[in-house]
């Protein structure tokens, strides 16, 4: 289970969660990317999907996969929206992806309060994103050290909108960079589109 998160609102993060759902799934073995940011909640948008049905209409008997709509703007991805959910909704949501046999992106809330610590605390292994500007690397800092404290240790940093330049490594140790380029849709980008598979292979790469 991957947290997908950072210290900024807009810096791509829902992007980079459908991206990487998409390098990560095949027609056999979707992936599931889950919106876990109840205060601005914007997969659904990205995604192509309706709203509802989402996280709060997971229930035992309703696993995530039977609530999972099928995203339209990329392929062999489903999607749990957050669209109106309380805090505990999303709890339980959580707490029933264990379940699922394809791989799980959760995409964060912005910075490192308690709604952000409720994925992180869940996740396996986080992946940062930030813009490659100087104050969105120190807010994604902290982030990253609460990572680390709830056991998501970040695996890679993102850079969006990056044309390589920036290192932040010295502020966010972490291991390794994946710079994206400004692209103006970054969903139907080819040069994007490969950046989303390097993210994967880095992911697949520190697994083994």
């Amino acid at each position: 289970m991957l947290a997908i998160a950072g210290g900024k609102g807009g810096c791509g993060k829902t992007t980079i969660a459908l991206g990487l759902g998409q390098a990560l799934g095949t027609p056999t073995r979707r992936s599931l990317v889950v919106d876990t940011d109840r205060d601005m909640p914007n997969l659904h948008r990205r995604a192509g999907v309706a709203p509802t049905p989402g996280i709060a209409d997971i229930t035992a008997s309703a696993e995530p996969t039977a609530v999972a709509q099928p995203a339209t703007t990329v392929e062999n991805v489903d999607v749990l929206p957050c669209q109106t959910a309380p805090g505990a909704a999303i709890d339980n949501a959580i707490g029933s992806l264990s379940r699922c046999d394809g791989p799980v992106v959760l995409d964060c809330p912005a910075g490192a309060g308690p709604d952000a610590a409720r994925p992180l605390r869940a996740a396996d292994r986080t992946v940062l994103v930030s813009a490659p500007t100087r104050q969105s690397l120190t807010d994604t800092a902290k982030t990253a050290a609460i990572a680390r404290a709830l056991d998501a240790p970040p695996a890679l940093t993102v850079l969006v909108g990056s044309d390589g330049s920036v290192d932040p490594s010295p502020l966010l140790s972490c291991p390794e960079t994946v710079h994206v380029p400004s692209v103006s849709k970054p969903l139907e980008s080819d040069r994007a589109a490969a950046k989303y598979v390097e993210i994967a292979n880095v992911l697949a790469k520190r697994n083994t």
